[in-house]
């Protein structure tokens, strides 16, 4: 992709930081990118803005407002914006890539021994106990960030509409943030002033200064670019994400299992606003009750994978991705067909964002001073994770086992203030001994019953 966008990306001036230094630093990030996209981002701003001091608080704060109102994950966008400001399109390519990079490895190794071990005592014990764990995760984040969204009326009266839309109605995740993104602008347009202070997560806005980082406060060379190259660079991006898909869906028929993980991601990666705990709503909904690619548990699992190893928590798609292809291989094996697909998915899921930086953010960084937004977006985009936690509980605590895993997990993460993935796997590794040798247990007590049964 590097090779190939090197000449949309060209424009004028030096790199700000020496790249080989950048590929290290943002393999770094990517390595230590757990927690959500809050600690992630609170990751970048660590080491960009405190450690290094490559990129001034002013400046990091107005990429991240930037990407919040962007569809798909915000801090995947602001690795690639931040390596775009640094090193121009390698450096946007190189800091997006690396992102990603170790949580698809570490979830596609994870997703093999899922298939081909996920019935024996101890991985099922493994499994067991990340479910329960990661269940508590995901409660107690709908908890923090709809107490940190909610702050009037208003905002409270969408999330309430949004909630009752979705959950009793079934009116479709786009529309829902459509409306409320429009209900939004014309609030804050109308002068309403719930709706008049910017929204997100994030850092404070003191620290450095954008004058005393390396990037400076003035705009760089290869933000300025002209007509042409905006929309050569637009349609090398958009023809590698959206080629592919196309000729899946010309070669195998639109109802072949690749294609389908095609189109359907490539339209989530377009339509899904406010985070990944709002894109999990649409996306368990999407792929357990209308396509069955997995079920409702195996959705679950893929969220412990996801929660547990580096990278965006959207990574979870590509576990959805890879269980589809495998139970629907078509000519090629299950194996081979698995790893096409959590592929296939990841790509779709992810190179749109390249698309929306390098189009916008030579526009945005003109603009910087500007303020933006997002209220009703990020109001509606918190009310929809509800959706996703609601049958939860019932699913988390529908065994007394899971229950007592469950409760006190819940506990401890919200009264404590560490990442969650040190969390869940702290957690994790004391219930899963427990999980996995009741497990054991319990086949041998049925392998025992059926001699019996034999013998009389």
């Amino acid at each position: 992709m590097s090779e190939t966008l090197a000449s949309a990306g060209a424009a004028g001036g030096e790199d700000r930081v020496p790249f080989a230094e950048a590929v290290r630093v943002w393999a770094r990030v990517a390595a230590l990118s757990f927690g959500g996209p809050a600690g992630q981002i609170a990751v970048m701003h660590r080491i960009l803005v405190d450690e290094k001091r490559w990129v001034g608080e002013g400046r990091f704060l107005h990429a991240l407002n930037f990407c919040m109102l962007l569809p798909g994950p915000e801090a995947h966008q602001l690795a690639i914006y931040l390596g775009w400001l640094m090193n121009r399109t390698r450096g946007a390519v190189a800091a997006g890539v690396l992102f990603v990079l170790p949580g698809f490895l570490a979830i596609l190794g994870l997703s093999i021994v899922y298939v081909a071990l996920g019935e024996t005592p101890l991985i099922a014990g493994v499994f067991f106990g990340l479910r329960a764990a990661v269940l508590a995760i995901v409660l107690q984040a709908v908890v923090r960030i709809g107490g940190r969204t909610l702050t009037s009326r208003p905002k409270r009266a969408i999330a309430a509409l949004a909630f009752v839309g979705i959950f009793f109605f079934s009116v479709p995740f786009p529309l829902i943030i459509l409306g409320a993104g429009v209900a939004g602008f014309v609030a804050a347009r109308a002068g309403v002033p719930a709706f008049l202070e910017g929204g997100g997560h994030g850092p404070a806005k003191d620290g450095l200064a954008d004058r005393d980082s390396a990037l400076g406060e003035a705009l760089p060379d290869h933000a300025r670019p002209g007509t042409a190259h905006t929309l050569r660079t637009g349609a090398i991006v958009a023809a590698l994400w959206l080629g592919p898909v196309a000729l899946l869906v010309l070669a195998l028929g639109p109802e072949n299992v690749f294609a389908r993980l095609a189109t359907f991601f490539s339209f989530l990666a377009v339509v899904t606003f406010g985070g990944a705990y709002a894109v999990l709503a649409y996306v368990a909904q999407a792929a357990v009750e209308t396509h069955g690619w997995l079920s409702a548990a195996e959705m679950l699992d893929g969220l412990g994978m996801a929660e547990t190893t580096p990278g965006p928590l959207i990574m979870v798609v590509q576990f959805v991705g890879f269980l589809a292809a495998f139970r629907d291989p078509g000519a090629l094996s299950p194996y081979a067909a698995a790893v096409l697909g959590s592929v296939l998915t990841t790509w779709v899921t992810f190179a749109p964002s390249f698309l929306w930086i390098l189009l916008g953010a030579p526009y945005v960084e003109q603009l910087r001073g500007a303020r933006a937004t997002m209220s009703g977006a990020t109001v509606t985009a918190t009310t929809t994770r509800n959706p996703a936690a609601w049958p939860i509980p019932a699913l988390a605590i529908s065994r007394p086992i899971r229950a007592s895993i469950f409760c006190p997990s819940r506990r401890i993460i919200s009264r404590s203030d560490r990442p969650a993935s040190t969390l869940v796997t702290r957690i994790c590794s004391s219930t899963t001994a427990m999980a996995a040798a009741m497990t054991w247990v319990a086949s041998v007590v049925r392998a025992a019953r059926s001699v019996v049964s034999v013998r009389l």
